[in-house]
């Protein structure tokens, strides 16, 4: 259990850590639903093929779309990419930076069933059972039978128990030869991913880590920035729903006192806390105003202190000294009458 907390809190580290975790999970799960499928072949001619190319490419493009949406950052991505310029100008950098780490990670789980698939066997036999050559592993010159016929007979090949074409080629043999090709594919294609994988690893920091750390950093201010909105809004409309609550509670007190004549309840100490969360927002339409004006225009990421008032105007307006001035010294004089 304690192996398992320790993985669980890993997980929970980071985004990226948690969406890690995810992908795992999701590879994992490809390979246990590809071993729980019931593949049946149609054994016909003109849907062999269809079927088995299906399999093969059909749930790997549902899993990578099943990716991007439990992935967290795809929402993000999309309010970034289409939300106004505002104060804070957008960076294509950063956004492809994004989608190209959310589509990695979409495509492990795609193609772990793609690699299964292919060592396994089943789909190539099925697709391509028809495009045996029969002239050089079986008897092609069998006189009673017209090209027609020796397609539908191919075509029984992955259909073991209605297979009727031993004369015309053994069925062993065949299935042999098409898994043979479809086990090469498989281990190609995985040393293909892999070579992939680690020239992206091992190139990238050799061209753009300046860059690459720079979109990185501001790929994570962007989801930090974004959670921390939420908390803030969540604090907010707790504090607002307390002093609502409140109000409410000491107006329906004060009518029962005017009718009772008992005295009012002391506030409790915890609203005057709720009514300083609320920063001046005190009304629907002062907050919407305010989540509207955050999602046109977002601050720029600049910070400065905040501004000084100096007379009738402010000492934000001009450029601040370089260096405080040096206090002055002041001398005290005392006389004393003799």
């Amino acid at each position: 259990m304690d192996k398992f907390r320790m993985i669980f809190q890993f997980f929970q580290s980071n985004q990226e850590s948690f969406m890690n975790g995810i992908c795992g999970i999701m590879a994992l799960a490809s390979t246990q639903m590809y071993s729980a499928f019931d593949f049946n072949c149609p054994c016909l001619p003109h849907y062999n093929l269809a079927y088995g190319l299906g399999i093969l490419l059909v749930p790997p493009f549902i899993l990578f779309l099943l990716g991007f949406v439990l992935n967290n950052n795809i929402s993000m991505l999309a309010e970034e990419w289409r939300r106004p310029q505002g104060q804070r100008g957008k960076d294509p950098a950063v956004l492809r930076y994004m989608f190209c780490s959310m589509a990695q990670r979409a495509m492990i789980a795609p193609a772990v069933w793609v690699a299964v698939t292919l060592l396994d066997g089943k789909c190539i036999t099925c697709a391509f059972c028809t495009s045996v050559p029969v002239e050089t592993l079986g008897n092609a010159s069998h006189p009673r039978l017209s090209p027609g016929e020796i397609q539908r007979v191919l075509a029984r090949i992955p259909c073991k128990e209605i297979y009727n074409g031993q004369q015309l080629i053994a069925n062993e043999v065949a299935v042999r030869y098409l898994r043979c090709i479809s086990q090469a594919l498989g281990w190609c294609f995985v040393l293909l991913m892999t070579t992939l994988a680690f020239l992206v690893r091992s190139l990238r920091p050799c061209f753009s880590q300046a860059a690459f750390l720079k979109s990185r950093y501001w790929s994570h201010y962007i989801d930090i920035e974004r959670k921390l909105f939420d908390e803030t809004c969540a604090e907010h409309a707790r504090s607002f729903a307390k002093v609502c609550i409140q109000q409410f509670f000491e107006g329906m007190s004060t009518d029962l006192v005017a009718a009772r004549c008992h005295l009012p309840r002391k506030a409790p100490a915890d609203a005057g806390e709720a009514a300083e969360k609320l920063l001046g927002i005190t009304d629907r339409g002062t907050m919407n105003m305010a989540l509207k004006s955050w999602h046109r225009c977002k601050p720029p990421l600049h910070l400065h202190p905040p501004a000084l008032p100096v007379g009738n105007g402010w000492a934000g307006e001009g450029q601040p000294p370089t260096h405080p001035s040096a206090p002055q010294r002041e001398t005290a004089a005392y006389y004393s009458w003799v």
